[in-house]
């Protein structure tokens, strides 16, 4: 993964997936490594295939919805994540294998922990909303929360119910009256 998807198609960052698929098209039957497979020159041959590589790449991530979402929250401004440049997060991108995720390997030996937002200095105190905002929409979390709902609405239900049942086999009688009565039978049956 080198550079930048959107450059290396040359396209804007609002291009339609038409417009990415005529751009991709045309690098394909620029770069294709077939078209130059009997070129004499082996450093052309070999840039022709990794040009047709980056832009297979680009065109795989940038036709993707999802992974285009992905793509576009990692290259944003310095001014949402604290970055020096979009370039240096392209090239940090290029020497890790992090899918998007952030517990990528680092080329080199790195770590498999997420980066505090903001590189971790003092100036990384405020809160990270993209972040949040995509671990809540994660289909995982939303199952959970449902079925957490479904529980807590069916322990509410429970409850009441029992409570309701309760009051029809014990009318009039309190709990503490209820349990007088029960501890009379026990001593009863104990008796006998």
């Amino acid at each position: 993964m080198g550079g930048d998807h959107y450059q290396t198609l040359g396209l804007r960052r609002d291009a339609t997936k038409a417009e990415v698929k005529a751009a991709f098209r045309r690098r394909a039957l620029r770069d294709h490594p077939d078209r130059h497979a009997h070129s004499p020159d082996a450093a052309a041959r070999a840039d022709a295939a990794r040009r047709f590589r980056l832009a297979s790449d680009a065109y795989r991530v940038l036709s993707d919805d999802r992974l285009r979402a992905e793509y576009d929250l990692r290259i944003r401004p310095s001014s949402f994540y604290g970055r020096a440049s979009s370039s240096a997060s392209a090239s940090a991108s290029s020497a890790s294998y992090d899918y998007g995720y952030g517990y990528g390997h680092r080329r080199g030996g790195g770590s498999w922990r997420r980066p505090p937002p903001g590189g971790g200095g003092a100036a990384s105190a405020g809160f990270d909303w993209d972040l949040l905002l995509k671990s809540i929409t994660r289909r995982g979390f939303l199952i959970n929360l449902g079925f957490a709902s479904v529980l807590l609405t069916g322990a509410a239900f429970l409850d009441g119910s029992i409570l309701e049942i309760w009051k029809m086999n014990n009318s009039g009688k309190s709990f503490e009256d209820a349990m007088e009565s029960i501890e009379k039978v026990k001593i009863q049956k104990g008796n006998r």
